[in-house]
């Protein structure tokens, strides 16, 4: 039914446009097109944003898909397991698996982890129990450790770590707004949070309790740079505050990059021994 890409960009786009009119009684090509970008979605064959020449470039057509099929569909009861049941609009990934399905997509999911259809898990990553939201993206060899939340949209590199309660805020809306990119290699520490947007780079390693958001001011110690909203590679960070100027107001937290380390120091240092 949809020729290529740009064909379902052009009916995405056109939906969205006409969006009030749209319910879930409505049939037609748009709802076929919502279902079949988040089917991609769901297989990996598409990504809401991904690396594309060195540069990261967000899809906003499929952000906005996403977002249609909340206009789309209705909610339902979903299957009660373990005494526990749901009413929602989007059915969960593996709520129709078989033992045969789990084998050949080479991840493990851990009793309690839920992930909602639309977001793809590569083969070798860990799921511990966590939460994994609609359209996000974890690469192979990652582990997402007890009770971390991955919100909408996020994309998750390669060989990542995500320590026990670590929060990836989601970022559906606006379709145009970049989602958290943590690129391969990156370790998060325990009760981190990275919201709105943050980018981190590969081979990264967070301290535990970093709280970054756009308006986080990211300290460079060694140069006294202030940034925000990006995490260069090879980083090493950890939580800091700024002093106030006035010595009766409060200091403002900050992250603070305590060193860059080259890729090979970072295959061969412990992170305890990176973190001191």
């Amino acid at each position: 039914m949809f020729k290529d890409r740009s064909h379902l960009e052009k009916v995405i786009e056109k939906a969205w446009e006409e969006r009030e009119f749209l319910s879930p009684t409505s049939t037609g090509e748009e709802r076929e097109a919502v279902r079949e970008i988040l089917f991609q979605l769901d297989r990996g064959d598409l990504r809401a944003a991904e690396e594309l020449n060195g540069t990261w470039v967000t899809h906003a057509w499929v952000k906005k898909a996403i977002l249609l099929s909340f206009r789309l569909n209705d909610c339902f009861l979903m299957s009660r397991h373990h005494g526990l049941s749901a009413y929602d609009k989007v059915p969960l990934k593996f709520e129709e698996w078989s033992e045969e399905q789990f084998k050949d997509a080479g991840f493990r999911v851990v009793p309690g982890a839920i992930v909602r259809h639309s977001a793809y898990i590569a083969p070798k990553v860990v799921l511990m129990p966590s939460f994994v939201n609609v359209g996000v993206y974890i690469d192979e060899g990652t582990m997402i450790d007890s009770a971390v939340r991955v919100g909408s949209c996020a994309q998750i590199g390669k060989s990542c770590h995500l320590s026990d309660n670590v929060g990836i805020g989601g970022v559906l809306e606006p379709p145009q707004a970049n989602p958290v990119i943590i690129e391969d290699n990156c370790f998060i520490g325990a009760c981190s949070e990275i919201v709105e947007g943050v980018f981190i780079g590969k081979g990264s390693i967070l301290g535990a309790g970093v709280i970054l958001t756009a308006s986080t001011k990211i300290v460079d110690r060694e140069t006294g740079a202030v940034t925000y909203g990006r995490i260069p590679p090879y980083s090493v960070v950890v939580p800091g505050t700024l002093p106030d100027s006035s010595p009766t107001k409060p200091a403002l937290q900050c992250a603070v990059i305590i060193k860059h380390v080259d890729e090979k120091t970072r295959e061969k240092t412990s992170l305890n021994e990176l973190l001191r």
